[in-house]
């Protein structure tokens, strides 16, 4: 009796087709239409940040105006989730943190006083994106946009809404960041929000629309 092999992913970078092509016989692909990458329980809004200096603050008045419970923080490396880390701890917040330069058993700490509820963020980068399944994540905010939108931005915003939960995402954006920005809003279809901390509690009921 034969054996049928399913790979799924939201996305399908081109080293996962190499190994499909490797060790499967025949393998067939089933891509979704580009314009349905997207998540419509997500609402995406983004925040312009003068310059790189001012996100903590803007973070910080962040979690001053919204009623936050659980969220995620992505920014692209690991020294910037330790720096991130203290500065966050400095301001008397309660912060779980992970990134690959962590023994295993550090990572596996963290993260259970982050799926306990014992701390409410968890700050990390794109390679263990994929591992956080957390329920009660509402929130993930793009601190850095992703090195590579393409793979790494629908994984990462999908740590919020699971099991169809509604959720939400916030991307900080400098000047250097508009292009990038520019591109993840062309390839994805969707026309994200510009907000200001202050509006951003207003605006979160109003629901993200597809462009065009």
């Amino acid at each position: 009796m034969g054996v049928q092999t399913g790979v799924f992913s939201a996305t399908m970078p081109p080293e996962a087709l190499e190994i499909t092509r490797k060790f499967m016989s025949k393998p067939v692909r089933i891509l979704v239409k580009q314009d349905e990458l997207t998540l419509e329980g997500i609402k995406q809004f983004y925040v312009k940040v003068e310059q790189e200096e001012w996100k903590l603050e803007t973070l910080c008045d962040l979690y001053e105006t919204l009623a936050i419970t659980q969220n995620v923080i992505f920014v692209n490396t690991r020294h910037k989730v330790d720096r991130l880390t203290d500065k966050m701890r400095g301001r008397d917040h309660t912060v779980s943190a992970t990134h690959g330069d962590m023994d295993q058993n550090t990572r596996d700490i963290f993260m259970r006083e982050f799926c306990s509820g014992s701390s409410r963020v968890l700050i990390t980068i794109d390679i263990l994106a994929r591992c956080i399944n957390v329920q009660q994540v509402s929130l993930v905010i793009n601190y850095d946009l992703p090195i590579q939108p393409e793979e790494n931005y629908l994984h990462r915003i999908a740590r919020s809404g699971r099991l169809g939960r509604k959720g939400v995402a916030i991307n900080f954006v400098t000047k250097d960041d508009e292009r990038m920005l520019f591109d993840i809003q062309k390839f994805y279809n969707v026309v994200k929000q510009e907000r200001t901390c202050g509006s951003l509690r207003k605006a979160l009921p109003v629901p993200l629309s597809p462009s065009g």
